[in-house]
């Protein structure tokens, strides 16, 4: 099993999930975080700590698109292992649906 993140995280991008990560398997997106399917180790520390939950394990209804798109991006973004703020105007889009089509962006995040 490992953890994904899916589309909840899109225009929002809260970092209180790389904080808590022991092996640092977090990838940072333009608007979005991945988690590298191979680095995690499921100790599951992350997911209580997305405020929009969107972070699943790979074993949830839906998760298994997730782990290959997690995988493909967490391998061309940069790692991120501090907490940044969330991205303007989260909390205006955290309960807003087909986040992927709407907003998703290919390009690297700053990393750290």
């Amino acid at each position: 099993m490992t953890y994904i993140v899916n589309d909840k995280c899109i225009a929002c991008k809260y970092t209180d999930c790389v904080d808590v990560c022991p092996v640092d398997c977090f990838y940072e997106g333009e608007n979005m975080l991945v988690i590298h399917p191979d680095e995690c180790i499921d100790c599951g520390v992350c997911e209580p700590e997305c405020p929009v939950d969107a972070i699943k394990p790979d074993t949830e209804p839906g998760a298994a698109e997730w782990v290959e798109f997690n995988r493909k991006y967490s391998e061309v973004w940069p790692v991120i292992t501090v907490r940044r703020d969330p991205l303007p105007g989260a909390e205006e889009k955290e309960l807003e649906e087909n986040k992927l089509d709407k907003y998703f962006s290919p390009e690297p995040g700053e990393g750290d």
